[in-house]
């Protein structure tokens, strides 16, 4: 009897399972499942070549981190996205990622600092658009930039807030992936994390909590000037 391939048929529902979420979850992140936009099981069925079950699983741990909604009698919808859902999300990871940053300095050692120059050394060296005419979001560039904001915290020494903070992040990615187009041209990314990495090495704990805290605050004006702008044009158009 080959144990390997009874394990691995053991292993495959959960592996199933978790894979279909991942690609959705991905997929409402970038905002290829748009907010608002219901999420039909014949249609999930097709596109991800699952059955209903690990689907539901999968929408239902994502209902869990507020990335999806369920109506009694209408199924599942990409949840939404608002301004107030910004402003909270905003004001709530400048708190507490300003909280997890001061702790990680203050536990600052050499080998974190090592992984944060590396880190950001990798994002300054990876073109943010795919396109250099046009903007191409490039997955490489989002990955080193979510590595190079997890370092900066996760020498707070504490696990929960590390995961809180992560929770954030998801969250807002979709606002950000909504608007990066419109932000590629105008905003200069790489002076910002080259002085929030500054104010790290300078051991300044109250400029890099500002310069932090300020980054995302200018992210979260472009996407909402970028909402406003649309809710004008839809309040504008001809029915």
């Amino acid at each position: 009897m080959d144990v390997d391939a009874l394990n691995k048929g053991a292993e495959s529902p959960a592996t199933l399972a978790t894979s279909i979420y991942e690609r959705l979850k991905a997929d409402i992140l970038s905002a290829r499942l748009e907010p608002g936009r219901k999420l039909q099981l014949r249609f999930l069925m097709e596109h991800y070549e699952a059955g209903q079950t690990p689907l539901r699983e999968a929408l239902n741990r994502l209902t869990t981190e507020d990335l999806v909604i369920g109506r009694e009698q209408r199924g599942f919808f990409v949840k939404p996205i608002s301004l107030k859902e910004l402003g909270e999300l905003t004001k709530t990871r400048c708190w507490v990622e300003g909280l997890a940053l001061r702790e990680s300095m203050g536990n600052a050692t050499p080998a974190w600092e090592e992984a944060l120059l590396v880190a950001h050394h990798r994002l300054e060296r990876a073109p943010r658009s795919l396109n250099p005419d046009r903007f191409e979001s490039n997955p490489e560039w989002e990955r080193l930039h979510r590595a190079f904001h997890a370092v900066l915290i996760n020498g707070c020494g504490s696990r929960p807030l590390i995961g809180f903070c992560e929770q954030l992040a998801d969250r807002l990615n979709r606002y950000r992936a909504l608007s990066s187009r419109k932000a590629f041209r105008v905003r200069k990314v790489t002076q910002e994390h080259a002085d929030i990495l500054k104010a790290v090495m300078d051991r300044n704990t109250y400029e890099a909590v500002r310069l932090l805290q300020q980054h995302y605050e200018q992210t979260a004006e472009f996407i909402r000037a970028d909402l406003e702008t649309n809710e004008a044009g839809d309040a504008t158009a001809p029915a």
